[in-house]
């Protein structure tokens, strides 16, 4: 079981990729993005965040119940359900500002993160909750440092500009938090965003070296390049698809690859560490399979296992 911490939202997309056209709204959020991913993938997962008691809210919680992910750990609460507005560039790329104050997702507090069982394996996707927010954010440094042990912790920073006040200093803490966890997922372009002056890879390295067994940096079309503990190195190249628009592409990678880790048995501390080139490259092709075909739909629609061909259906 994976336990998915961090938001529930809906997105409001537009229908065409023009300005001043009509908003529809799509279930989202990176971390129940994340956790639709694993269900379709048939790996068992929780969700744990805010869901709304209105409409939205609903929608949300049946989807995961739909997908199979258990909402045993997610809390119900009476405000209003959180609101993503997504702006398409001409390449399809995604960039967001959030209505967040007063919302389902502001509200996680550390209460609410000591129900994750002991043993369980962690995946914190941030996204609108930041590790500035209050009172989420502090929620979830603390989970981060408190979790010990080989339970793995995974952690994608997934900066959002719109909500973040001080990249450098933002940078710093997303360090002291990096320190405690066992894998990081992030993409290039916030890397970019978090260290201007530094190349992607060397700016991954020095979190290879806070204490992660692995560090893997996304790169877009380009694929994805594994950075190692033992400092090994392991590159795939991406899939050319279609692209009808980028919503979700991360998060279906990030679940592409605990998805795939796992099938190795490695979703473990001890097992990020121990898997050996070979296999990381198997698990990122995995991931890059589950993120390319997410991009050739609209919004974050991730696929099941079934839709990854016969070479990748059964890892």
């Amino acid at each position: 079981m994976i336990v998915v911490v961090g938001e529930a939202l809906v997105d409001l997309a537009p229908q065409e990729p023009r300005a001043g056209g009509l908003l529809r709204p799509l279930l989202g959020g990176s971390p129940y993005n994340v956790a639709v991913g694993l269900g379709r993938l048939g790996t068992p997962a929780a969700f744990l965040g805010g869901l709304s008691r209105d409409a939205f809210g609903r929608q949300l919680a049946d989807r995961l119940t739909a997908e199979g992910v258990s909402l045993e750990l997610a809390g119900r609460t009476d405000a209003p359900t959180t609101l993503a507005v997504v702006h398409l560039d001409d390449e399809g790329r995604a960039s967001y500002g959030f209505y967040l104050e007063g919302t389902s997702a502001a509200g996680l507090r550390q209460q609410e993160l000591t129900a994750v069982p002991d043993g369980a394996a962690v995946h914190v996707s941030l996204g609108a909750v930041t590790l500035e927010t209050r009172p989420a954010g502090q929620a979830l440094r603390q989970l981060l440092a408190r979790r010990h042990g080989d339970a793995l912790v995974s952690l994608d920073p997934n900066v959002r500009p719109s909500v973040i006040d001080d990249l450098p200093a933002y940078a710093r803490l997303l360090e002291r938090s990096i320190g405690h966890t066992g894998l990081v997922k992030v993409s290039d372009e916030d890397l970019q965003l978090l260290y201007p002056d530094l190349p992607a890879e060397q700016a991954a390295r020095r979190w290879v070296a806070s204490g992660p067994g692995a560090v893997v940096v996304t790169r877009g079309p380009d694929g994805a390049v594994a950075l190692l503990a033992s400092g090994e190195r392991v590159e795939v190249p991406g899939e050319r698809v279609e692209v009808a628009d980028t919503v979700g592409a991360g998060d279906a990678f990030t679940s592409g690859l605990l998805h795939a880790l796992g099938r190795r048995g490695a979703a473990s501390a001890s097992g990020v560490r121990s898997l050996d080139p070979t296999a990381w490259a198997e698990a990122l092709r995995t991931a890059v399979r589950v993120a390319a075909i997410t991009c050739t739909r609209q919004g974050a629609d991730p696929p099941r296992r079934a839709e990854l061909g016969d070479d990748l259906a059964g890892h």
